[in-house]
């Protein structure tokens, strides 16, 4: 049997203006950064909706006093989860975005959002990725002993925190760190990198190919 070939390349041009939706389950740090770049007409990018899991997720109240619209898609209110994400992809797929970014979003999307936009959804972990994925990346780089953390920006695929790295930032693990202490740090440079590479992604486009993303 002939092994089968390559994935063939994904490629997106460079968009004047883009349009992002972002993704919140909580605070919305990361969303307050990408408010503050798409301020500057410079930064190539505007956010055009927020939307989120839950109500009580401030990042909504951000949005609204930011006057972005908002829009809440809870699980418990559909039968299942399969129905709670064509729901989201077709509140998504109104505001006709150029990226989507989660900012917080604590929910895995399913099937139907990821062929509607698997190579423009963004994440971040709190983590260098492939090393410690899931919800405790600095507890867990903390319990193994590691010298170096950080956090990961990649393109979301069907697994956890396994699609195609755009960009990684180291952070020092000090003496004495505890998970409380490590976490703000590394907050600090992922918030960073967010606002840098939604940047570049939108103002130069990219490409992912065999796993590997380019950008100018």
């Amino acid at each position: 049997m002939t092994a089968p070939g390559p994935a063939p390349a994904t490629h997106r041009p460079p968009v004047p203006g883009a349009r992002l939706v972002v993704l919140v389950s909580g605070g919305g740090s990361n969303l307050a950064a990408l408010l503050d770049a798409c301020a500057d007409p410079g930064y190539g990018a505007r956010v055009v909706a927020v939307g989120a899991d839950r109500d009580a997720a401030a990042g909504l109240d951000r949005a609204a006093a930011a006057g972005v619209p908002t829009f809440v898609e809870k699980v418990a209110d559909h039968p299942d989860r399969a129905a709670w994400d064509a729901a989201l992809t077709a509140r998504v797929r109104a505001h006709t975005p150029d990226l989507v970014i989660s900012a917080g979003f604590l929910k895995l999307v399913g099937p139907d959002f990821l062929a509607a936009f698997g190579d423009r959804y963004v994440n971040t972990h709190n983590a260098l990725l492939p090393a410690f994925p899931g919800i405790h990346g600095p507890r867990d780089a903390l319990a193994y002993g590691v010298k170096v953390a950080g956090a990961t920006l990649f393109f979301v695929d069907a697994g956890v925190d396994t699609g195609p790295i755009i960009a990684q930032v180291a952070v020092e693990v000090r003496d004495g760190d505890d998970e409380a202490a490590l976490t703000e740090r590394i907050k600090v440079a992922e918030r960073a990198q967010l606002v840098e590479y939604v940047g570049r992604l939108v103002r130069g486009g990219w490409t992912i190919r065999d796993r590997k993303v380019t950008t100018p």
